[in-house]
């Protein structure tokens, strides 16, 4: 049985976030404000329903999805692109791999007892950012 990531998750660390950020293509301003930021993740999982709420003083952003079932995924206030996502489970890990104009973008959740774990990928499948959060 697969996870369940329910539960409020407070940013504890966010290593390599300006090198994934410039992976992606963002201006250096935004970089710089983004990695002075401090992101929370608030998570209500449902059997295959998981709603995905990403919390900062400057920008909120909802994920609302199915899990394994793709959808569009509108990305306009995060880096200014819609792209067609699918989020599925690898094992215990929550796998989101997104196709659009660039290809090969997503991330990677998993937990570790009360650490919830990110890491971000860019182009080619490197992965380029990391960050954790504690319940």
């Amino acid at each position: 049985m697969p996870v369940n990531y329910t539960g409020y998750w407070a940013m504890i660390s966010n290593d390599n976030f300006e090198a994934y950020l410039k992976a992606l293509g963002i201006n250096i301003a935004l970089r710089k404000i983004a990695c002075l930021v401090k992101v929370d993740k608030e998570i209500m999982h449902e059997q295959e329903h998981m709603v995905i709420r990403t919390l900062s003083s400057l920008h909120n952003y909802v994920m609302d999805f199915v899990i394994g079932q793709e959808f569009e995924e509108d990305l306009h206030g995060v880096d200014g692109r819609k792209c067609m996502t699918t989020v599925a489970y690898h094992g215990d890990k929550l796998v989101c791999i997104q196709r659009g104009e660039k290809e090969n973008r997503g991330w990677t959740h998993w937990i570790e007892g009360d650490k919830l774990y990110l890491s971000a990928h860019s182009l080619w499948g490197i992965f380029t950012g990391d960050a954790v959060c504690g319940s």
